[in-house]
């Protein structure tokens, strides 16, 4: 499955985002690093984003709650 480009996360719809995100993180990721990186996008910049919209990376289970 092609992964769901995230470069334009800053004004993605934050349950499409978080949606996203987390299925990355569960099915192609080991971690939120990794895919920052592969994805090219700021880790800091993507949690902030996601905090703004009540979601918090919960590192234990790997995803955004």
């Amino acid at each position: 499955m092609p992964l769901i480009p995230l470069k334009r996360f800053a004004t993605m719809d934050p349950y499409v985002l978080v949606s996203a995100v987390n299925m990355q993180l569960r099915d192609e990721f080991s971690s939120l690093d990794e895919l920052c990186s592969a994805q090219e996008i700021s880790k800091e910049e993507l949690l902030q984003r996601l905090r703004k919209a009540d979601f918090v990376y919960d590192e234990e289970s790997r995803q955004f709650k």
